[in-house]
């Protein structure tokens, strides 16, 4: 039986670590820099509009500039990504020097190695939720590339995994 504590820092994390997501990178946009972070509270709103929510710590400056810019987008990583997933976790300013990108139609850098789909956003709305701000979008554009030969980058349990490996263990059980 699994018993109730009382919540902690840890405690929470380790709840949240316990339901696995997808992995995204969160880019902008702002006076010709690019910024981003890595994601894993990215949830669709609403289909019609078709909007979806990120959730931004506000310690890092990717939220503000997408405050600024007004704009976003969602870069969904494939199963081979975790280096670039571990890289937009970090606090290195050179981040986009790593990765090759292009910018979507808006001008939102857009990661072209390490992503299954992309989703550009028009921000609608942004509530400060603790320690994060919950950034609304709409979903202005969107491509999605060839899902069944390169899955997506899931995360729990702290550590990163891929749909396939994900299945097959479950199979194994």
């Amino acid at each position: 039986m699994i018993e109730a504590s009382e919540v902690t820092t840890e405690s929470f994390r380790r709840l949240m670590g316990s339901f696995p997501s997808g992995v995204s990178v969160v880019t902008t946009m702002t006076d010709g820099l690019p910024s981003g972070f890595t994601c894993t509270s990215l949830c669709s709103v609403s289909l019609s509009p078709p909007m979806l929510l990120v959730c931004a710590n506000t310690s890092g400056k990717t939220a503000d500039h997408i405050v600024e810019r007004g704009r976003f987008a969602v870069n969904l990583l494939h199963h081979d990504a975790r280096g670039t997933a571990e890289l937009f976790a970090s606090k290195h300013d050179d981040r986009f020097d790593k990765v090759r990108w292009t910018t979507t139609p808006h001008g939102l850098p857009v990661l072209l190695d390490d992503i299954l789909a992309f989703g550009e956003c028009r921000v609608t709305d942004t509530v400060k939720m603790g320690d994060h701000l919950v950034i609304f979008g709409e979903v202005e554009n969107v491509a999605v590339g060839d899902t069944h030969s390169h899955p997506p980058l899931l995360y729990g349990l702290r550590q990163f995994t891929s749909w396939e490996r994900a299945v097959k263990d479950q199979v194994a059980l």
